[in-house]
Parts: C-alpha cells; structure tokens; sequence
C-alpha cells in the first residue's frame, strides 16, 4: 500500500465513508468538495478585501513603487 491509497484509507475510516455505498460515498465526497470551495473562494475574497482595507496594495508597476513614484 503506497502513500496515496493509505491517505484514502485513512480518509474513508475516519469519516466512516467504508461501510457507504459507491453512490453514498460520491454524494459526500461531492458535497465536501463543493464546501471547500465555497470556503476557500470566500476566503480568498475575505482576505483581499482585508487587505485592500488596510492599505496594503500590491503596485501593479514595481519599479515605480520602488522609486516611490505613484501613478494614476
């Protein structure tokens, strides 16, 4: 059993996904899958409106940012 299939196994255990039918088993998977990117897409947009509220703007131009020269 290489690393892969142990991390599956170990997936499939904890969750109790073993004892689920194969449909069962994509029905969770796919709700899993549609949760973390809800949450991973929300938080990406968390963080750079968070940024964005405390100034810290990346400068699309950095030689100019360097330079301290700020354009329009």
């Amino acid at each position: 059993m290489n690393w892969i299939q142990r991390k599956i196994y170990l997936y499939n255990v904890t969750f109790g996904l073993y004892m689920l039918d194969w449909w069962e088993r994509y029905l969770f998977n796919t709700l899993v899958i549609v949760l973390m990117w809800f949450v991973l897409y929300n938080g990406s947009r968390y963080v750079t409106e968070f940024c964005k509220r405390w100034g810290w703007h990346i400068e699309p131009d950095w030689q100019n940012s360097v330079a301290g020269i700020h354009g329009s």
